[in-house]
């Protein structure tokens, strides 16, 4: 699970049976305090792929800047570099869920939405994914069918 800016707009490619394939890049951000009380900033690159209607959606609706929120797993690709001959590796992620933060307007970097929605979009190659209960149900209605009989402690 990652949460990021993007550094790029969407390279966007089709493979010869026509599915999309999007390259992205995500500039993630870490805020943390050093022994001595000095507080710094970490910005790590990460290289994201998105496959099929997830591609599609980023093209449309993704551009440098947009604050995203990306679910996927890691994948190594491996390859021998013709100019040296040495073995190369390449951590990345393949996104297989997207949303999108902040609203509609944002064309900024950083501009998040203060109510913390977006939109959510699951990557047709694994429905499971997009089975999800929505994350927009009030804590409090949930509460309410909890009765204290219930809890086991």
């Amino acid at each position: 699970m990652l949460v990021g800016n993007l550094t790029r707009d969407p390279e966007v490619r089709y493979t010869p049976k026509g599915s999309a394939v999007a390259d992205i890049g995500l500039a993630i951000n870490r805020y943390y305090n050093t022994e001595s009380g000095e507080k710094r900033e970490e910005t790590t690159f990460v290289d994201i792929t998105l496959w099929g209607r997830l591609a599609e959606i980023a093209e449309k609706y993704c551009h440098k800047g947009k604050p995203v929120f990306i679910e996927g797993r890691l994948q190594l690709d491996s390859w021998e570099d013709k100019a040296t001959g040495q073995k190369r590796n390449k951590l990345k992620v393949v996104g297989e869920n997207l949303q999108l933060l902040g609203s509609a307007g944002d064309s900024g970097p950083g501009g998040g939405s203060s109510n913390n929605q977006g939109n959510n979009y699951a990557s047709q190659e694994n429905p499971s994914q997009s089975s999800q209960p929505s994350q927009s149900a009030p804590a409090t209605a949930l509460a309410d069918e909890v009765a204290e009989d219930d809890i086991p402690f």
